[in-house]
């Protein structure tokens, strides 16, 4: 019977569960700057946060092997201590530890699993990078799974890593299973469109105004709190 799958939410990482903007900015930065190329006004560089690295830097005119290198500067200061420590003095940390939980995701995530939700983190990050992510601010333990691209790049965009979630776990239409992705960009909605799954937009990321609208995602929650009664009406 339809109704004896299960209920999968798949939750986006990076401007949903955490807000991470100043750890990929800062690394982003360094990257424009071990290529000696001028930095993107604000604007651009807000659009740094969900898409693919490499991407992002194309659309912002680095071109040829200076991509490689530059992808390769922005991750040795995301996932090496690069930065200084705002907690510690003296002390450095990586650029992905610049970050935090958004206030009232802890407990949304709870409220979702008490509610019976399997919930999985689908992630763009790449996954060496988003486990110790999700570990370090508390979130392993809040979630079934945490999924993400890989470092060659076999695995990169929304659609691929949401296809490999569903993979891993053996979501199965057939026996009544039905997900839905939740983000804050552009970027989830088009990969879980692609697999065939909705999106519930969040209004407290990164996205542009308009941008969830434009991009069709079914339902927004407004704030953390409200995210398990969007879920909730969203599966009944």
């Amino acid at each position: 019977m339809p109704d004896q799958g299960r209920r999968i939410v798949l939750l986006d990482l990076d401007g949903t569960l955490t807000e991470s903007g100043p750890g990929i900015l800062a690394s982003v930065k360094h990257a424009y700057k071990v290529l000696d190329r001028p930095l993107p006004g604000a604007v651009e560089l807000q659009r740094f946060i969900g898409p693919p690295m490499g991407e992002s830097m194309a659309d912002n005119g680095i071109t040829g092997t200076d991509i490689t290198r530059g992808v390769a500067a922005y991750r040795d200061a995301y996932a090496n201590p690069t930065f200084p420590d705002p907690q510690h003095s003296g002390a450095l940390i990586p650029g992905m530890y610049l970050n935090s939980v958004y206030s009232g995701i802890p407990e949304a995530l709870t409220a979702l699993r008490r509610s019976g939700y399997a919930l999985d983190t689908a992630t763009a990050k790449p996954e060496p990078q988003a486990i110790p992510v999700c570990e370090r601010f508390g979130i392993t333990p809040l979630v079934d799974h945490v999924f993400g691209a890989t470092l060659d790049v076999s695995r990169r965009h929304k659609a691929d890593v949401i296809r490999y979630a569903l993979s891993s776990i053996d979501f199965s239409a057939a026996a009544g299973d039905r997900a839905v992705m939740v983000g804050d960009r552009w970027t989830d909605i088009d990969g879980a469109r692609q697999v065939g799954i909705d999106t519930i937009g969040v209004r407290w990321g990164y996205a542009e105004p308009g941008e969830l609208e434009k991009y069709g995602a079914v339902s927004f929650a407004e704030k953390p709190a409200d995210l398990p009664s969007v879920v909730d009406a969203y599966f009944a």
